[in-house]
């Protein structure tokens, strides 16, 4: 029973009659603030067990993240000491913003777009690099431009931009309860460090964290485009196409 639901408290005078029915109505008012008042204190005890069980979780993620990072700087001064390259690690996730709106737009890219969930311009959605998505992301590359983002960009924006899908409507994320009546229970994500912590690892459960987030709504960004009409990577410099690492900037400017 919810703390916000109402029991009316009836007094009654001492040694005034008093009727059947009402003797009935003050028994089973009784019983249901007892009723409340139990199932308030099991949900508060609830709530704190949770919030110590998220925050400890929090920590273990902040250690396992600081440890992988202070790996691959070894890894990198051992292969420098020895006289060898460093091969970085293959990103596992792609951030992917639609730059380019609907006006003279061919089909098969609006579908591709539609399927990605990009259906509006610098909308903005996490995805795993996988085969599928590199070919579906080739038949959009002009109106798109994706990377690898990093902890703190995948961290502001779920924090500040972050919006849940809960039946089917946009809600945004202003309480860890959200997240974790809708992904909770089945996929152990009680929070929303859980939440970043399994779209950044790319863990698991991340086709259900990502398809819970709603398409990012981002702003243009600051000081604007260079050119849409090219790719990142041509000689002139241009926007569509993979940034890796740069699109961190860019989304900085749209956050």
């Amino acid at each position: 029973m919810a703390a916000r639901y109402m029991i009316p408290k009836d007094a009654v005078a001492e040694g005034a009659a008093v009727p059947e029915k009402v003797k009935l109505k003050i028994a089973r008012d009784a019983t249901l603030a007892k009723e409340k008042e139990t199932a308030v204190a099991a949900a508060k005890k609830d709530h704190e067990e949770q919030r110590a069980a998220l925050k400890n979780r929090t920590q273990q993620y902040e250690k396992e993240y600081s440890d992988y990072q202070k790996k691959l700087i070894d890894l990198r001064r051992e292969a420098k000491l020895g006289g060898n390259f460093f091969v970085e690690p293959e990103a596992k996730l792609l951030f992917v913003v639609r730059i380019v709106g609907i006006i003279k737009l061919s089909p098969k890219p609006r579908k591709v777009l539609q399927l990605l969930r990009l259906k509006q311009l610098h909308n903005g959605v996490f995805l795993k690099v996988n085969k599928p998505i590199l070919q579906m992301l080739k038949l959009v590359q002009p109106y798109v431009t994706y990377g690898y983002p990093s902890l703190k960009t995948v961290r502001e924006l779920v924090y500040k931009r972050g919006h849940g899908k809960v039946t089917k409507q946009r809600i945004p994320l202003s309480d860890n309860a959200i997240i974790a009546d809708k992904l909770g229970e089945k996929h152990g994500i009680h929070g929303a460090e859980d939440l970043i912590h399994e779209i950044y690892t790319v863990g698991p459960h991340f086709k259900q964290a990502a398809n819970f987030l709603w398409p990012f709504k981002l702003s243009a960004p600051r000081g604007g485009f260079k050119c849409k009409r090219h790719g990142y990577c041509e000689m002139k410099g241009g926007d569509w196409g993979n940034r890796e690492e740069e699109i961190n900037e860019l989304i900085a400017r749209m956050n």
